[in-house]
């Protein structure tokens, strides 16, 4: 029986042009599940290889050229997963137009824009865009006013066009897009994450809040911890070191981020308990 199968299997080779819905429901797989499936292993491989699996079962109908396709999907790959459709809308491009004579190209290609891009990614996904919006958002929930939510919704959403027209550009210009602007990436890298840091300490600065009510008390002189002592030294010293203390935290292997805003709820809660920690006064 499996011998008459694959006797009824078209010829090895045989590649098949992809309609634009098939290409943007592979795009569209990769945008929901990119950071499902994760190991320590291959890390992103396996949303890869589901994000691919039909478009690359059209490109190769013959069950031998399919599997060594999807096998090749199934080795490393870690980026950052908006810019993962930059990449694998130009991999399927090149499936699509070499086969498997694209097999090595085509790993290549995504271990080589694995770093550069995720430098692009992480200063523009991960640290401008949620600092400068979450901020917006967050200093407008402590006022009170509920628009700030509403726009980071709003954007959220509009975030999935933006991943869906990053595979369209990584599939229409291929390899042309990053060979044409190699040179700049690290460039357009810094200046992006100078910014971004900038904006951390603004936020953290502004809309982070600690503040301790301690005072050193001799006769009829007081003096307030806060004001006294850690303003001078400067401004906004105790949310300045908070925040390097998560950050420092988020690099150790055992504490996750849920660990850390346990650890901040008790230390919060204790403080407040001693009177070390507490609301700072209206001025």
């Amino acid at each position: 029986m499996s011998n008459e199968i694959k006797q009824n299997q078209p010829p090895r080779g045989t590649v098949k042009q992809l309609s634009k819905k098939e290409r943007n429901a592979a795009f569209r797989r990769w945008t929901f599940v990119a950071g499902l499936g994760w190991n320590y292993e291959t890390q992103q491989a396996p949303s890869v290889a589901y994000a691919m699996a039909r478009a690359l079962r059209k490109i190769y109908p013959n069950d031998d050229d399919y599997i060594e396709a999807m096998d090749n999907h199934f080795k490393y790959f870690n980026i950052t997963p908006q810019m993962g459709n930059v990449v694998l809308g130009a991999t399927l491009a090149m499936e699509e137009k070499d086969g498997l004579k694209a097999t090595d190209a085509v790993q290549n290609l995504k271990v080589s824009l694995m770093g550069p891009l995720s430098g692009v990614g992480d200063s523009i996904f991960w640290l401008l865009w949620p600092t400068i919006i979450g901020g917006i958002a967050g200093y407008m929930a402590l006022q009170g006013n509920p628009t700030g939510a509403i726009v980071w919704t709003l954007v959220s959403a509009a975030l999935y066009f933006v991943k869906m027209g990053l595979s369209k550009l990584g599939y229409s210009s291929g390899t042309k897009l990053i060979t044409s602007f190699s040179e700049r990436l690290n460039i357009f890298t810094d200046a992006i994450s100078v910014m971004g840091l900038m904006v951390v300490g603004t936020i953290v600065a502004t809309v982070v809040k600690v503040y301790t009510p301690l005072k050193f008390s001799t006769g009829k002189v007081s003096l307030s911890v806060q004001t006294g002592v850690l303003d001078k030294i400067m401004p906004a010293l105790l949310p300045a070191a908070l925040a390097g203390l998560t950050y420092w935290l988020l690099g150790k292997k055992w504490w996750t981020p849920t660990k850390i805003i346990l650890l901040l709820v008790v230390i919060s809660l204790v403080g407040t308990f001693f009177n070390i920690l507490g609301i700072a006064p209206a001025k």
